[in-house]
């Protein structure tokens, strides 16, 4: 499976570009900017965009989720638990001294236990609450992968302290959900380095 990961906006938002080598089909996940460098991804790799998932409705993760939307007519999931969120998109935009982005509407509930198939590749979603209440990550089984959204990081966890957090739900949700995965499982966070499941329950401080 082709993947690319591409850094977007002022937050360096790790976007994810999912796509299956026989039917073309791709999943982007947080297209939260650089919408017109996502797109020159997925024509590089000859792909056609047929899903869009959201982690979290935080603005560097959704910001561009409506321009990419327009693009290329793919459904939008999210996690309706962040949809008060997604109504403080202009509150969100004034923290960072930015421009208010375009609401989209989201398609379909990203629910736990939902799967999403990108040509023969399964998708699975987990609900992971902490961070805000809709987060979610995705557990991509055949590729080894787990896209954690801002719920866990190299050496950290998501913050808690903005609308929606709690901190001791993030460390349930990473209990539960996310540890019992493979040791060799890759972890792709929101924001910064790639880890492993198994290299977060040696080192990361919060897990201890």
């Amino acid at each position: 499976m082709i993947h690319e990961v591409i850094p977007v906006g002022i937050l360096a938002c790790n976007c994810s570009i999912f796509g299956d080598e026989s039917t073309h089909e791709a999943l982007v996940v947080d297209p939260g900017d650089n919408i017109a460098e996502i797109l020159k991804l997925v024509e590089k790799h000859g792909l056609k965009v047929t899903a869009i998932v959201i982690t979290h409705a935080h603005i560097d993760h959704i910001g561009g989720a409506q321009k990419l939307k327009q693009a290329t007519g793919a459904p939008v999931y999210m996690n309706l638990n962040d949809q008060e969120l997604q109504q403080m998109m202009d509150v969100q935009a004034a923290w960072l001294g930015v421009r208010t982005p375009e609401t989209v509407a989201i398609d379909a509930p990203a629910k736990d236990g939902d799967k999403l198939m990108v040509g023969a590749t399964e998708f699975l979603i987990l609900h992971t609450p902490g961070h805000t209440q809709g987060s979610i990550s995705l557990w991509i089984p055949s590729e080894n992968k787990l896209v954690a959204g801002d719920t866990l990081f190299r050496d950290s966890i998501g913050r808690t302290d903005l609308p929606g957090g709690n901190g001791k739900q993030i460390l349930q949700s990473i209990h539960d959900k996310l540890m019992p995965l493979p040791d060799e499982t890759v972890v792709i966070p929101g924001h910064g380095e790639n880890t492993t499941i198994g290299r977060e329950k040696r080192v990361n401080p919060f897990l201890r």
